[in-house]
């Protein structure tokens, strides 16, 4: 049964889009179980109707016409169970509808099974059999396995016929929505505009030319580059290789014939598509075809053909390189895997949002996109990215999602939503200058979070009173080696220059977990719980020790520096820690350097450090709270996992309850506690913070002034009753719909972002 299971998935990867993929799934999984029909419905996502989609053994004439409400028959019990339901005698459950002109009114055994992706039900996949008896365990132990493996390429074709424009009676094509993990926060409504990595086929996006004279002449001349390259490795090997390897040249040669494959490409370019996609679909289709093959020998020719695809692929993108590249307005950035490097190729002027169909909310680009204030979805996994240049998209960074297709409705009250960002984003430019000052006198000092230059002036102009989390780990990952100690020592001191006299917190190298350095890498099974942050630089104290100094030397004559340890998670390990400290300073004041060893702090994000945390307040200057990852650790959900991500909630009760303990460990100490995670600069997460009694907040650029009218319009009291109320509570959602009701009762709902659809 694994054999055949992994042939269907292979084959319905392969297929072009829903219907057909919906196609291959009837008509195998029926031979495979050996019944005789095989069917599924397809949940409508604006009606939640179940549309009878495809079939192999009922009436095929009635797909897409025949659909039952919520909750009717069999299939609406199913779905709304989420569960099998395996019967003898289907026509006398309670729960039976007989639907007109399908055909099923001869057949009495049913076995249906849900097909779920991310919580959510998208079909129902269904066998019959005119014998009245019970599918066996194994037959239905199959179907759950094979829903659950097709449920993800379900969702990515039908998101792909989204893009299409097929639905699922021929209408308008119907809107979708896909969830991903959010990057940076707001609202974005543009044009797509794919980037596509050098020379891979299977990125590539569709788009439509005029000049296809221009097209084909490119891939010609593309093709012929490609067969040159060949001749000559196999003129260079003729001598060292026998006569039958030879010969396989001139089976490459074949390949790319005019005749085969060129044909193919070339026909697809004159009906208006371009090179680089002709080619990719047309290579696609091969390669998948050889992919199929039973004979190991065949199936490998797929790897010579996606060699030869990429081949030619490559003096294509090279070519386009060669002329300039425009961009619509309000464009939004789609690709694969984004890079800052991508970001930079657009004028930032035109740059409306990013969605990724990798990454995380920390990596690199999404980092760069708060700085930048561009509304970002990240790990966008089901997303038909390919196909997406020149449509219009929604792209809501609140909630990580994309809407393809929105109804006008819904494109209303997004564009609303926009229209209130930019005028709030101008009344907020009012503040710059002003404190962060409750009603009732209380102030609460606002820092930001850096790691760029481009932060540094962002950072100044929203009024940022210092730097609570400067992250060093960046210069090191825009670099194919180390940085040297001076190359260090001027990068630092620029930010240090920048933001004097404001204090500027340092975090020695947080490098592991998915922040690897690419001439460093570290391979681990769980990199999360592995290598990282201080364990990485305790292991290697050369290159901590260069780090320390550097910023020991950057901060002479400034005394704004301080520095911060991330990922201490026990007493041993900082005294370990601030034993290297001690000796750099020593070291650099015998020679010659003047200034008094700064303060140093220590993150909490793991739990271990949250029951430590008042022995760690004992040793250091200050501790802030990394709540990223003390609510991953605490939650034991990976943050950038888009399967989880609902699960990553930072208003969770024990989440809020180990930040309330580090307060009050650093309260016992008398020393300062910060945070400088998302939670920071959430206006509604900033209401608790405050009322905790946590002494600065620190967060990216963009979030600063909208905390600060927040605070502004609440009491120090208000925060502490609320807080004292959600402290009781025990649901995520229940303790931010208390806090918003708060800021909703003091005129702030324009904090309040509620999913639209």
């Amino acid at each position: 049964m694994l054999d055949i299971l992994r042939q269907i998935v292979q084959e319905v990867h392969s297929a072009e889009g829903l219907d057909q993929a919906l196609q291959i799934i009837v008509r195998r999984v029926r031979d495979a179980v050996g019944t005789e029909a095989c069917s599924v419905y397809m949940r409508e996502a604006d009606s939640d109707r179940f549309v009878f989609r495809a079939t192999e053994g009922l009436n095929s004439e009635q797909v897409g016409l025949a659909r039952l409400e919520p909750g009717e028959g069999l299939v609406g019990l199913v779905a709304a169970r989420e569960e099998p339901i395996n019967l003898e005698h289907a026509e006398s459950h309670p729960n039976y509808r007989y639907l007109k002109d399908v055909g099923e009114e001869n057949y009495h055994a049913f076995l249906g099974v849900p097909i779920i992706h991310q919580r959510e039900v998208l079909g129902v996949l269904v066998v019959q059999q005119t014998d009245r008896r019970r599918y066996d365990e194994s037959d239905e132990a199959f179907l759950i396995t094979m829903s659950a493996q097709l449920a993800g390429v379900i969702a990515h074709a039908q998101a792909t016929g989204a893009v299409d424009g097929e639905s699922q009676g021929g209408e308008e094509a119907a809107p979708a929505k896909i969830i991903g993990i959010p990057g940076a926060p707001g609202v974005a409504i543009g044009t797509a505009v794919v980037v596509s990595p050098g020379a891979d086929l299977f990125a590539v996006p569709r788009k439509q030319v005029t000049d296809r004279r221009a097209e084909l002449e490119a891939f010609r001349e593309a093709l012929a580059a490609v067969q040159n390259d060949i001749r000559a490795v196999s003129d260079n090997l003729r001598g060292e290789m026998n006569t039958e390897d030879h010969a396989l040249f001139d089976v490459y040669l074949g390949i790319l014939d005019d005749s085969t494959i060129g044909k193919e490409v070339a026909a697809l370019i004159k009906d208006g598509q371009w090179a680089q996609g002709a080619l990719s679909q047309v290579m696609i289709k091969h390669i998948r075809h050889f992919e199929r093959m039973e004979h190991s020998y065949l199936r490998e020719r797929a790897v010579d053909v996606k060699d030869l695809g990429t081949r030619v692929l490559a003096y294509l993108q090279a070519d386009a390189a060669s002329r300039e590249q425009s961009y619509p307005d309000k464009a939004i950035l789609v690709g694969e895997e984004l890079s800052a490097s991508s970001l930079g190729e657009i004028p930032r002027e035109k740059l409306a949002g990013l969605i990724s169909v990798r990454g995380s909310g920390n990596s690199h680009v999404a980092i760069l996109a708060r700085a930048m204030g561009i509304p970002t979805v990240m790990g966008a996994v089901d997303l038909p990215y390919t196909r997406l240049q020149d449509r219009e998209l929604i792209v809501d960074g609140y909630h990580g999602s994309v809407h393809l297709n929105p109804q006008p409705e819904l494109r209303r009250r997004f564009q609303a939503m926009l229209d209130q960002d930019l005028a709030q984003s101008k009344d907020l430019e009012l503040l710059r200058d002003k404190p962060c000052e409750t009603l009732d006198g209380y102030r609460l000092p606002l820092w930001v979070n850096t790691g760029l230059m481009i932060d540094v002036s962002r950072s100044l102009e929203q009024g940022a009173e210092g730097v609570g989390l400067y992250r060093t780990e960046v210069p090191f990952l825009l670099r194919d080696r180390f940085p040297s100690e001076e190359e260090q020592r001027q990068i630092y001191r620029e930010q240090l220059l920048a933001f004097a006299p404001r204090p500027v917190t340092m975090r020695t190298l947080d490098i592991g977990g998915d922040k690897a350095l690419p001439y460093f890498p570290i391979e681990e099974d769980n990199p999360f719980l592995g290598w990282r942050g201080i364990r990485v630089t305790l292991d290697h104290p050369e290159i901590f020790g260069a780090q320390l100094r550097a910023m020991l030397k950057a901060n002479a004559g400034l005394g704004n520096l301080r520095i911060m340890l991330p990922m201490i998670s026990s007493v041993p390990e900082l005294d370990e820690a601030l034993a290297l400290i001690y000796r750099c300073h020593a070291e650099l004041v015998e020679e010659g350097l003047e200034g008094e060893l700064p303060p140093i702090g220590v993150m909490v994000e793991v739990p271990s450090a949250v029951y430590q945390a008042r022995a760690m307040a004992q040793r250091v200057d200050f501790l802030s709270v990394g709540s990223n990852d003390l609510t991953q650790y605490l939650l034991a959900v990976d943050r950038n996992n888009s399967r989880v991500a609902d699960l990553y909630h930072s208003f969770h009760p024990a989440v809020l309850q180990a930040l309330s303990a580090v307060v009050a460990a650093g309260r016992l100490e008398g020393k300062s506690v910060g945070i400088c995670g998302e939670l920071a600069g959430d206006p509604r997460g900033a209401v608790l913070l405050l009322a905790m009694g946590y002494n600065v907040l620190s967060m990216n650029a963009t979030s600063l002034p909208k905390v600060k009218q927040a605070l502004r319009s609440i009491s120090y009291s208000d925060a502490c009753v609320v807080l004292d109320e959600v402290m009781q509570m025990e649901d995520a959602n229940q303790i931010v719909l208390q806090v918003e009701r708060l800021l909703g009762s003091r005129g702030q709902e324009q904090f309040v972002h509620v999913p639209l659809a």
